[in-house]
């Protein structure tokens, strides 16, 4: 009977959503957290862990453990969207909010895109314009809790108006660029921008479906 129950609850969330605009087309909700990824799970030594920032920005700059975490942080309550069609609601998360850490360094005007190097060299690429909305975060925690390593603890961007492939795992460095240099995922046939509200999942012979 519970998992008959759940199915219900679900059903009724899921046609909430809906009914408010929330459910982006393709998508069904859930109450798990899938957990989806290439390779294995990095193993986290704070002792040599470390964040930094390259490319075009006004200064270079490198953070530990102690020194990311001592950085101003703030919650937010958001709906993340899968490619694989799961989107999850009203998720809770903690981190620097991407526009105020650029501005402990500086980007140069000429800065178009911003590439996101992870460990096991996963990259991603997001246009800058897209980081600087008020729901963009290095992201540390979820629901209140430090994330769990699957989910890509320590660090994580979050990006919620995009695919949540776009949201790196395991975040180790932020590249400033010229022009877009698309990630893993991008190369591999996924689409470059990663709407959710337009369904752009993949690329095929140049055109995107």
């Amino acid at each position: 009977m519970s998992l008959i129950n759940n199915q219900l609850a679900r059903r009724k969330l899921e046609d909430q959503v809906r009914k408010e605009g929330r459910l982006p087309p393709g998508q069904s909700l859930t109450l798990d957290f899938p957990v989806l990824h290439y390779g294995g799970i990095p193993q986290f030594n704070p002792e040599t862990w470390d964040m930094r920032v390259f490319g075009l920005v006004d200064q270079e700059m490198r953070w530990n453990w102690q020194e990311f975490q001592a950085l101003p942080a703030v919650k937010i309550a958001t709906d993340i969207h899968c490619v694989t069609r799961w989107s999850k609601f009203d998720t809770e998360w903690e981190g620097i909010l991407f526009r105020d850490f650029v501005k402990l360094f500086g980007v140069k005007p000429e800065a178009k895109y911003v590439i996101a190097h992870c460990d096991g060299d996963y990259t991603t690429n997001t246009p800058l314009n897209i980081m600087y909305d008020d729901d963009v975060l290095l992201a540390y925690k979820f629901n209140g809790q430090y994330l769990a390593p699957e989910h890509g603890f320590p660090v994580r961007t979050l990006v919620p108006k995009r695919y949540f492939w776009k949201s790196a795992k395991w975040l180790r460095a932020l590249e400033f660029s010229p022009v877009d240099k698309p990630g893993f995922w991008e190369q591999a046939g996924y689409h470059n921008e990663g709407d959710p509200w337009r369904e752009e999942r993949m690329q095929r012979r140049g055109f995107f479906w």
